[in-house]
C-alpha cells in the first residue's frame, strides 16, 4: 500500500509540472470507492494549482471552477504522468492538461478522486477530519502524542497505522519507527510516558525521513509520476527480516501478525 512517503514522492514527481496547466479532458474507466462528484465536462477549461498532500490523501486544486481533486492511491494504486492516451484496463481516471495527462492505475480499485469545492467543505472535509498530526510538524510533541494516546488500551503499532495522533507510519514505517525507538509493537498506547513517546516521535521522523530520501518503498509495484522506484526496504532494519539477527543486539527478528498485518520486532531490545 502506497503510504504516506510514497504518497509525497509521487507529489512532488508531479506538482511543478502541472502547476499552472489548462485541464483539456477527463476520462473515467471502471468505478473507483466513490463517484467524482461533478460532470466531466466541468473541469475542462480548469487552471490547476500547485498540488499538497494531508495524510495519504492529495489534494489538486483548481481555479474556474473553484475547488479541487482530492486523490487516495487506496491499496495498490500510482499515478504517472505522460501522454495522452487510451486507458488500459487498470487505468480509471486521466486528467489530460496542456502539460501532459495525469493518470490513475489502481488494480485493486480502492483507490478515489472525489471532487471537493474547498478543504473545509465535503466531501473533503468529511475524509480528512479525524487525521492525527503531520509527522514533520513542529506542534508535534511527545507531550501531544501522550495526550492522544493515555487512554487507548490498542497496540501502539495498530495506532500508528490508524493515524491517530500521527499519521504517516504504515506498516513498514511503524515496524522500523518502534525498533528505533524501543518500543514492543504490542504495548498499548496508555502505557507509553511522555518521554518514550517523544522517542518514538523523534523515530518517526527519522524513518519517515529516510524514507522520502530513498524514494518510498517499492515492495511489488510502486513507482512515482515518472516510473521510478524507491528503495527504502533495502535499507530496512527488521520489516521482512524474520529469524535474521537485530542489528542493535544480535537477537533474532520475530514476526507475529497484528490486525491481519505482518509485524517484526525485536524482542529483546523493544520492552513492552
Amino acid at each position: 500500500m502506497p503510504e504516506l512517503p510514497e504518497v509525497e514522492i509521487t507529489r512532488r514527481s508531479f506538482a511543478e509540472a502541472l502547476d499552472g496547466a489548462t485541464v483539456t479532458g477527463v476520462q473515467l474507466g471502471k468505478p473507483l470507492r466513490w463517484p467524482l462528484g461533478v460532470p466531466i465536462a466541468s473541469l475542462v477549461g480548469a487552471t490547476l494549482g500547485l498540488a499538497t498532500r494531508r495524510a495519504k490523501y492529495l489534494w489538486l486544486p483548481m481555479s474556474g471552477p473553484d475547488g479541487g481533486l482530492l486523490l487516495h492511491l487506496g491499496m495498490s494504486g500510482s499515478l504517472a504522468l505522460g501522454e495522452e492516451r487510451m486507458l488500459g484496463p487498470h487505468q480509471h481516471f486521466a486528467l489530460h492538461t496542456s502539460r501532459g495527462s495525469l493518470v490513475l492505475t489502481d488494480p485493486r480499485r480502492f483507490g478515489a478522486v472525489v471532487w471537493s469545492a474547498g478543504l473545509a467543505v465535503d466531501p473533503a472535509r468529511k475524509l480528512l477530519a479525524g487525521l492525527g498530526a503531520e509527522p514533520f510538524d513542529p506542534a508535534l510533541t511527545g507531550a501531544t502524542l501522550r495526550a492522544a494516546w493515555r487512554k487507548r488500551r490498542t497496540p501502539i503499532k495498530q495506532l500508528l497505522l490508524a493515524g491517530e495522533g500521527v499519521v504517516g507510519a504504515g506498516n513498514i514505517y511503524a515496524c522500523e519507527a518502534l525498533w528505533r525507538a524501543g518500543i514492543r509493537p504490542s504495548t498499548p498506547g496508555a502505557r507509553l510516558s511522555e518521554a518514550r513517546c517523544e522517542r518514538l516521535r523523534l523515530a518517526v521522523r527519522e524513518v519517515l525521513g529516510q524514507a522520502l530520501a530513498l524514494g518510498g518503498s517499492t515492495l511489488r509495484d510502486f513507482s512515482d509520476a515518472h516510473g521510478v522506484a524507491g528503495a527504502y526496504q533495502t535499507q530496512a532494519a527488521v520489516y521482512d527480516r524474520e529469524g535474521q539477527p537485530c542489528p542493535r543486539c544480535a537477537a533474532p527478528i520475530q514476526r507475529v501478525v497484528q490486525a491481519a498485518r505482518s509485524t517484526y520486532f525485536c524482542a529483546r531490545c523493544q520492552r513492552p
